[in-house]
């Protein structure tokens, strides 16, 4: 697939990595979720490029960004890239993955960091407790190790409702785009593929010491842990807010995303001191 055309690349020292750049002013990054792209956040980024510079990036091994050969951490990426605009300290959003990735960079890079806007997620050393979510990290291994990538984006999918819907309870082109993505990635990889990455620890320990705020927005319809999680963590941080988007389940920022921008610009107005 080629790459649009609005992508640039920052040449890291293990391959480019592609990132969006657009809109001017105060930096706000956005950090998508596992297996898919910067194109997650397509409703966001004109909203949000008409009052920010919004940089908009394909996590390593993801989208157009080259896969790992060697040892790498999320936050020492995502350093690289705004230190390489000479850009920050940043808002960032997350939401799944992306907010794991928020919340590492923010402990382990505090000076690049404004504050942090994060859902689907808490921390990097947070799992998931419940039966559901434990099911579905199983079919994703057994169908990778398969090699069954029909069975692997159903699994995927089956994530975006929340727990007790299904795909058929969402408009059909979230799905469709959200697959769209997931096989792009997907197909850049292989099953007997070596996973580089070296997760982030010990951040619950850590959280006690942020000194920005942590927003967290989270669909209703997350499981009762991770909505939980989202709670402990923005409360632990000075001025964090918790809210949550009715009606929405793991992406609430593709099921609603007029009200998800209005939040979202409501925080950055506040974080920012702009009207």
């Amino acid at each position: 697939m080629t790459a649009p055309a609005d992508l640039r690349f920052f040449p890291s020292a293990d391959g480019d990595l592609a990132y969006l750049d657009t809109g001017s002013g105060d930096p706000v990054v956005l950090l998508h979720c596992g297996f898919v792209d910067h194109r997650f956040w397509a409703a966001q980024i004109p909203a949000l490029a008409a009052g920010y510079r919004v940089i908009v990036p394909d996590v390593r091994g993801h989208g157009w960004s080259a896969n790992a050969t060697q040892p790498f951490r999320w936050a020492d990426d995502l350093t690289g890239l705004l230190r390489h605009l000479g850009t920050g300290p940043a808002v960032l959003v997350g939401v799944s993955m992306g907010g794991v990735i928020a919340t590492d960079t923010l402990l382990d890079h505090p000076d690049l960091v404004r504050a942090a806007v994060v859902g689907g997620s808490a921390t990097g050393d947070w799992q998931y407790t419940d039966d559901w979510h434990r099911g579905i990290q199983a079919e994703y291994a057994r169908t990778m190790a398969a090699g069954d990538i029909e069975g692997w984006l159903d699994a995927f999918l089956r994530v975006a409702p929340g727990e007790h819907r299904t795909a058929d309870d969402l408009d059909p082109a979230i799905p469709r785009r959200l697959r769209e993505m997931a096989l792009h990635t997907i197909s850049k990889h292989t099953p007997d593929e070596k996973d580089w990455l070296v997760h982030s620890t010990d951040n619950w320990s850590r959280v006690a010491g942020i000194r920005v705020p942590v927003h967290t927005v989270n669909g209703s319809l997350e499981p009762a842990d991770l909505l939980a999680a989202a709670e402990r963590l923005s409360a632990a941080t000075p001025g964090g807010r918790s809210v949550t988007i009715d009606g929405t389940g793991h992406y609430p920022n593709l099921e609603k995303p007029e009200e998800y921008n209005r939040i979202l610009l409501d925080l950055l107005r506040t974080l920012y001191g702009t009207l």
